[in-house]
């Protein structure tokens, strides 16, 4: 019985101890980022031009001489689809990961037909959203 116990308990920490190992590379990888962003800061620093003058203090616009002040109103427009490209670029990402996992789930099972719902009524609402967002005129831009 002591014996049937101390196996169980090394076989326990033999997997731990390996779940913990398998996590290193993405901890080093995680180091080896930070110390590069530190290293770079350090030597841009260090060996960077530190003069300062009226020229190079002066505002820079694509090598022209800024028109008028940068702080002018946009319409609300433009935002509305900046947002709508952001919604709709997340909803493609969405869709990478549900057509790799579609084609490994079998036809003719019951999930398959609760998966494939799944995404009609996401490709749906899209739609809806689609829809809604040129009504209001947010492609628009007269």
């Amino acid at each position: 019985m002591l014996t049937a116990d101390y196996e169980m308990t090394l076989a326990t920490m033999s997997t731990s101890s390996s779940v913990a190992l398998s996590y290193w590379p993405i901890l080093f990888l995680l180091a080896l980022s930070v110390s590069f962003a530190v290293f770079v800061l350090i030597a841009t620093h260090l060996l960077g031009p530190k003069r300062d003058g009226a020229i190079k203090g002066s505002v820079y616009e694509s090598g022209m001489n800024p028109v008028s002040n940068a702080r002018k109103r946009f319409n609300v427009r433009y935002y509305l689809l900046a947002m709508t490209f952001l919604v709709f670029d997340v909803e493609i990402i969405f869709l990478y990961p549900w057509a790799t996992t579609f084609r490994q789930i079998d036809a003719h099972s019951a999930m398959g037909g609760v998966f494939l719902g799944r995404i009609l009524f996401f490709l749906f609402t899209s739609f809806v959203a689609y829809v809604y967002a040129w009504r209001k005129g947010v492609f628009r831009f007269d």
